[in-house]
């Protein structure tokens, strides 16, 4: 099993950026393949970026392409969300999720996919 615990989130302006972090604990985070989703008000969780087990392989969501990054440092078991040129609909609670897998390049995308969650972080985007 393994215990996950999102920080980094907070108020920022339109165009700021922040650092959201991932801490893993009970098993180390390399056995997981990693995610990011989203949440914003009155919306439904949507996927926002995910990262293979071995960190060389990523995909995001079309709305956040080359304005946030996914990374891991399996040293310091976290992963990582650099959330870059923020607007005001990137808000919304940010939850990492981890699912384990014997593929080192394997990428998910879907909630279904991830077998455990963290709380969450609170992202506000202020105008």
């Amino acid at each position: 099993q393994v215990q996950l615990v999102e920080t980094g989130g907070g108020l920022v302006q339109t165009g700021g950026s922040l650092r959201l972090s991932c801490a893993a604990s009970g098993r180390t985070v390399s056995m997981y393949a990693m995610g990011w989703f989203r949440q914003a008000p009155g919306k439904e969780r949507e996927f926002v970026a995910a990262v293979a087990r071995n960190g060389g392989y990523t995909t995001y969501t079309d709305s956040v392409k080359g304005r946030f990054t996914i990374s891991r440092d399996n040293a310091k078991n976290t992963v990582y969300l650099q959330v870059n040129s923020l607007k005001p609909d990137d808000t919304g609670v940010y939850y990492c999720a981890a699912r384990q897998t014997y593929i080192s390049s394997g990428i998910y995308t879907r909630e279904d996919d991830y077998n455990f969650w963290g709380q969450g972080t609170q992202v506000t985007v202020s105008s």
